[in-house]
């Protein structure tokens, strides 16, 4: 009998990136914070209260059922726009999904802090043409939800 293929697990941001990569107009930004594993993932955890604080058009964020790591929200934005989500919620690993949206999170314990990623994407067909028209546009603005994210970890455990 043959052995299997060696697999490597691939950490929750590796997996961000195939997902990005799979995902027309994905965009995927990563940061170090420098508080703890713990401390990062209290605020993206937190999903109603936070949400809407960094990413700024979404007023509200409602979790409508949940059931284990497996949870359904309804999202508001400030111009009327609303959208069902799908959301997967495991320490370190956050993906939320909609019918035309996909957002998600994972971070990763360092020596200096915690590295942190968002992904940001559109799922609409036909998208893979203007993939990367979308991507450029995109990434300066996941670059500054990752930005804003960050500043709600630091106001709430500010390191010393």
């Amino acid at each position: 009998m043959t052995q299997p293929w060696p697999v490597a697990e691939l950490d929750g941001i590796s997996r961000l990136h195939v997902l990005a990569a799979m995902t027309p107009g994905a965009v995927v930004v990563e940061t170090i914070l420098s508080q703890r594993l713990d401390q990062v993932w209290s605020v993206a955890a937190d999903l109603e209260r936070e949400l809407p604080r960094y990413l700024r058009d979404v007023r509200r964020f409602t979790i409508t059922r949940r059931e284990g790591d497996r949870l359904e929200a309804d999202a508001r934005g400030y111009l009327g726009l609303r959208a069902h989500f799908d959301v997967l919620l495991r320490p370190g690993w956050c993906v939320m999904r909609s019918r035309f949206l996909l957002g998600a999170m994972a971070a990763e314990p360092t020596v200096d802090g915690t590295r942190f990623a968002f992904l940001g994407g559109f799922r609409v067909p036909g998208l893979r043409t203007v993939a990367p028209v979308i991507r450029l546009v995109g990434r300066p603005a996941v670059a500054h939800v990752v930005s804003r994210y960050g500043a709600r970890v630091a106001a709430q455990y500010e390191t010393g």
